[in-house]
């Protein structure tokens, strides 16, 4: 069971970081994608480059400093919808979710600063 759960965790971190290694810069929205589509790509692409972090080997460290990007990605993501999208409970939602993550974020950055570790 081990294996196989190490062998799932390896695969899943290599299709992220084939993932995070596609640039995206330089081309705009295939035909057809909405304004919307081409800015969650974008969002998504962002978040998973920014997760590339050098590890610290201290699993709390490592954690905040990939839990930082990951938030910051919700917070995009949320700004897409509220720009873009036409339901107001999805828009209050994204509302919600941006005020909780930049919280959390704020808290991560300040538990880092207090151990004088910057992102």
């Amino acid at each position: 069971m081990r294996t196989f759960l190490a062998s799932a965790a390896v695969t899943l971190v290599l299709a992220g970081a084939a993932f995070a290694q596609a640039d995206h810069s330089g081309h705009g929205a295939p035909a057809g994608e909405s304004p919307a589509t081409a800015a969650y790509a974008q969002a998504n692409a962002d978040m998973h480059a920014a997760m590339e972090i050098d590890y610290t080997g201290d699993p709390d460290i490592d954690f905040l400093l990939s839990m930082i990007p990951h938030h910051q990605g919700a917070i995009d993501m949320a700004r897409v919808v509220i720009e873009h999208g036409s339901d107001s409970e999805i828009r209050a939602l994204a509302e919600e979710i941006i005020s909780a993550q930049e919280a959390e974020i704020a808290q991560m950055r300040e538990w880092l600063a207090e151990r004088g570790h910057a992102e």
